[in-house]
């Protein structure tokens, strides 16, 4: 039942200097706001992609001030999904004994009754929209969990999802195995929900320190060359992974922005394409000579 991975949610302490990260990294475009009652927030929203980015701001007590003050600092609060059919997953969502509050035309399920630990989801209407600013569109979240399957088998009575095109997914290089839960059949958008298996790795003591938690974001973006060219020239942390082979101005296959770059949130970005390698289908792509 869900569409898209369409915009990503941050809790924030300071979602004015937030906002200026991600207009200055990845030409974000302001989009107003509002205050979100049942989540004790104002919300500032900012454009991207083909959706959105919502920066979280305490507004007296409620989820955010608890996260904030759980954490400590700046972080990925939710994943935003969208779907066609609202009140169909409205009524999904109640068959399995979850509680919706419907603000603002979006859904925010209880976390608590969802049964997914560390996750937290804002479901939308679906809604075509042009891109904006560097990245193309977002098509991933990340959650941590130690023990990935119960997770996945959990999102997909939630969702609808159809478990026959669920893909494996696993990194050596990153230490970290689980499945990627795509939503729709040939497309990128999905869930990815993963145990970090080498010890040490930043997503490791991440999981160690907080357990089961939302890590990250991902998008495709043509102009990945530029995202890694204003990161260094503002000296934002950045991870690239570029074949040695491969001339230094050719593009990344993908790359990092790290917490600190974007006000309290790590986005991983790759170029059109790529992600199939790891996807299910590595035909899909393209070959840079």
């Amino acid at each position: 039942m869900l569409t898209q991975i369409d915009r990503m949610v941050l809790a924030t302490p300071d979602a004015a200097e937030t906002a200026r990260n991600w207009i200055a990294l990845l030409d974000a475009e302001p989009d107003g706001g509002d205050r979100i009652a049942a989540l004790g927030a104002r919300r500032t929203r900012l454009r991207l992609a083909q959706g959105f980015v919502e920066l979280l701001e305490p507004d007296g007590a409620g989820p955010v001030a608890d996260a904030l003050a759980a954490r400590g600092r700046a972080h990925m609060f939710a994943a935003g999904v969208s779907t066609t059919d609202m009140a169909g997953l409205k009524r999904r969502l109640a068959d399995q004994g979850v509680a919706v509050v419907e603000e603002h035309g979006q859904l925010h399920p209880d976390p608590a009754a969802m049964g997914v630990r560390g996750l937290r989801v804002v479901v939308s209407p679906h809604e075509a929209r042009p891109s904006v600013g560097l990245p193309d569109f977002f098509y991933e979240a990340t959650l941590l969990d130690p023990a990935p399957e119960p997770a996945i088998a959990r999102l997909a009575a939630l969702f609808g999802l159809d478990r026959a095109i669920e893909c494996p997914i696993a990194s050596e290089t990153f230490g970290y195995e689980g499945t990627l839960t795509l939503f729709q059949p040939r497309q990128l958008h999905r869930f990815e929900v993963i145990n970090p298996s080498k010890p040490g790795t930043t997503m490791a003591r991440q999981l160690q320190k907080l357990g089961p938690v939302m890590y990250m974001g991902f998008a495709e973006a043509a102009r990945i060359g530029e995202i890694e060219a204003r990161a260094r020239a503002a000296g934002a942390g950045l991870t690239v992974d570029r074949p040695a082979t491969r001339p230094a101005d050719r593009m990344a296959d993908q790359l990092w922005l790290h917490p600190d770059a974007l006000g309290g949130m790590m986005l991983g970005v790759s170029r059109p394409g790529m992600a199939w390698t790891w996807s299910g289908d590595p035909a899909r792509v393209p070959v840079i000579d």
